[in-house]
């Protein structure tokens, strides 16, 4: 077996972004023969296949849960240090098993009991193992965590995510000198983008930081997810409709639709009734109509566009469907799948009935509030209230007969993970990325593109760093159909890179995915990014590019 490296996470092994990173990472480690020493709060690592062994760390306690053979030809071990029960987080959440805060709600002491039962765990696991190798994960807590556990055993290499930045230290100056003793402390610091050096760059101003920062992007499973012909597609719609009628489906329900055409009827839209309807269901969970609602999908008949995140306003996601009449009126096949969950849900609920009613003053309240609806502050949604102060005459009639039955076009799923979601995301011509808020990267983009789904994204941050490289494999008529610039503009611009696409002949867009396909897997592959990991944990930045600032 080849060198062992500890990598400290901290969080869970499914979901999006980070755990995604992780859970990826640790196998293509595991396969390239390492030992692999993983610290999450993964609450199933059993159902894994590349975790051998999982150890409840308690304080001095070392608790073995699972030993079996490694399935690859090295091994990963996933250690759970005992936090309390308390999970601190960058974005609010719910977590199976946790009390779940944001890093700013916690008091000084728990904040230090969190570290110190890291630490505590991390140093023991790193005295007994002696690894070769440390990596952490985000710009707090990992890397501080790793710089006092691994004081005078081994040096580290962290990778900055983006969420921890933008969420957490930058409004909150109170983090700061963790973020700078840890990872000032690292001899390698990979970022998913130029975007995220630029605003690590703006957090910690150091020029020792700048010379030891390189690029290490995100990747994806070039292996599961890639393109099918259209009986696969069909082959992997009724594995996907099995796989969900057999879950349990916990999430947005009948009772709570309901309470969203209950609230269309008041004149004003209240939080306490919006909570109501939340702590109803589990918005964690599958919506209870996903399997019925997939199964209406037609991938010979339909013209299926696809968003998969976070239902947050930060996303963008209700850009995209004041944007979706205005795809109904070119092209009447189409179907809207939306896989993701969120606190944004019932407002998006209740904007697509004020769309579909033709309810402009209802309209015009959720571009009021905003995050409101979310239940932080308000927040003025300009971009939705912008297109619809910009609908006049033929074009607000044409408008809203497109979206008198929007409803009956879109299919929400709730919280999907990847091995359903490898089946789901090829049924898709294009899948859009509305982003209003700075991202890391653009990992469903690029999920996209390895199934041979054409990536349509804001053209920002790391999203625009993804469309960029996309750009340099497909002629310069077809650049501008990637972005497109979050602006007053957005709503219309979404639409129309959408129907551009949709209008064009099949071969031409074939050969146009075939292309960004390659080079996906040429760049981003995740052998690729375990290959780039250990580079910069050895210290060998000079093997790794340096990112180019926006």
């Amino acid at each position: 077996m080849k060198q062992s490296i500890l990598i400290f996470h901290g969080y869970l092994l499914r979901g999006t972004g980070s755990n995604v990173y992780n859970a990826n990472l640790a196998r293509a480690l595991v396969q390239l023969g390492y030992e692999v020493h993983l610290f999450t709060q993964e609450q199933h690592p059993e159902t894994l296949d590349f975790v051998d062994s999982v150890v409840d760390c308690d304080n001095d306690a070392i608790i073995v849960r699972l030993q079996r053979a490694p399935r690859f030809q090295g091994r990963c071990t996933v250690y759970r240090p005992n936090i309390g029960g308390l999970l601190p987080v960058y974005v609010r959440d719910r977590y199976e098993g946790f009390v779940v805060r944001t890093f700013p709600e916690l008091t000084n002491e728990e904040l230090e009991r969190y570290i110190a039962m890291n630490v505590a765990a991390v140093r023991g696991v790193a005295l007994a193992t002696k690894p070769g190798l440390a990596f952490a994960n985000h710009a707090i807590m990992g890397p501080y965590i790793l710089h006092r556990a691994l004081a005078g055993l081994l040096p580290y290499a962290v990778k900055i995510h983006g969420s921890a930045l933008e969420y957490t230290i930058k409004p909150y100056p109170r983090f700061l000198p963790y973020a700078r003793e840890g990872i000032l402390g690292a001899h390698a610091v990979l970022v998913g983008s130029g975007h995220i050096a630029a605003r690590l760059f703006a957090t910690i101003d150091e020029p020792e930081l700048q010379s030891r920062v390189r690029l290490g992007p995100p990747g994806v499973n070039v292996e599961t997810f890639a393109p099918r012909d259209q009986q696969a597609r069909i082959a992997g719609l009724q594995q996907v409709i099995a796989s969900l009628g057999s879950r349990e489906k916990t999430g947005f329900d009948k009772r709570a639709a309901k309470g969203i055409n209950t609230l269309m009827e008041q004149d004003t839209l209240e939080w306490p009734e919006i909570l109501s309807i939340r702590q109803g269901y589990d918005p964690d969970g599958i919506d209870e109509q996903a399997s019925q609602n997939i199964a209406i999908l037609d991938p010979t008949h339909n013209r299926i566009v696809a968003y998969v995140g976070k239902l947050i306003v930060s996303k963008g996601v209700d850009l995209l469907l004041c944007a979706w009449p205005l795809v109904l009126a070119r092209q009447p096949r189409a179907k809207l799948l939306i896989v993701g969950f969120g606190t944004y849900r019932e407002g998006l609920e209740l904007l697509l009935r004020a769309i579909e009613q033709r309810n402009l003053a209802v309209i015009r309240q959720i571009a009021r509030l905003g995050r409101a609806l979310e239940g932080e502050e308000a927040d003025h949604l300009a971009y939705v209230e912008a297109f619809f102060d910009g609908l006049t005459g033929a074009a607000y009639d044409d408008y809203f007969l497109a979206a008198r039955n929007i409803r009956h076009t879109l299919i929400f799923t709730g919280k999907l993970d990847h091995d359903i979601l490898v089946d789901l995301l090829p049924l898709a011509e294009a899948l859009v990325v509305p982003s209003t808020f700075p991202e890391a990267f653009g990992m469903v983009a690029v999920e996209a593109t390895a199934c041979g789904v054409w990536p349509i994204v804001a053209n920002h941050s790391g999203l625009a760093e993804v469309a960029g490289a996309l750009s340099h494999v497909i002629s310069s008529e077809h650049q501008r159909l990637l972005s497109f610039k979050v602006g007053l503009n957005a709503i219309r611009e979404i639409a129309e890179r959408i129907n551009i696409w949709l209008a064009m002949p099949s071969y031409e867009r074939e050969g146009l995915t075939a292309a960004t396909r390659k080079l996906t897997v040429e760049m981003w592959s995740w052998e690729g990014v375990a290959r780039t990991v250990l580079a910069a944990c050895a210290g060998r930045i000079d093997e790794l590019p340096v990112p180019v600032l926006p």
